[in-house]
């Protein structure tokens, strides 16, 4: 019997002047164009805050300060039945890198509008990415230390 994990994520919901910054990347298993915030799977020896600045630079071009944690969520996806295990981050954006590298699935970076979001919310890669954005919107976020590493 094969033994159950989650799988631990991180994503950034990146606000400034009214506007959240998306990137829209190709999905591996539907091969469909999909929007996301910056996100991405904790890699070995990094603090949870590490991977959403890390994953936010390498798919977005965008170093960014974080400011809070809007949540954790359990989400299983329905095309493969694995469970990700999300803290999901609140960031500013501190200044693009011009000589920044984005990962081969990103096709494009955005910076939305909620009203352009909502009119693209079939396009989600998850319910995560408009849920953690509402969360934003309803004035949730936790302190940073919140997560802590020994």
């Amino acid at each position: 019997m094969r033994q159950w994990h989650p799988h631990v994520t991180v994503a950034s919901v990146v606000f400034s002047d009214g506007r959240y910054l998306l990137v829209e990347e190709r999905d591996k298993s539907s091969g469909a164009l999909v929007f996301n915030q910056p996100a991405g799977h904790l890699e070995r020896d990094e603090s949870l805050p590490e991977a959403a600045l890390r994953e936010t630079l390498e798919e977005t071009g965008w170093q960014v300060r974080l400011q809070g944690i809007l949540g954790v969520a359990l989400y299983t996806a329905p095309a493969n039945g694995v469970t990700y295990h999300r803290t999901t981050f609140l960031a500013e954006p501190v200044a693009p890198v011009a000589e920044a590298r984005l990962d081969a699935d990103i096709q494009a970076v955005h910076w939305l509008d909620y009203e352009s979001i909502r009119a693209k919310s079939a396009r989600m890669r998850s319910p995560l990415v408009l849920a953690s954005i509402e969360l934003h919107r309803r004035g949730i976020c936790y302190p940073l230390d919140l997560v802590y590493s020994q």
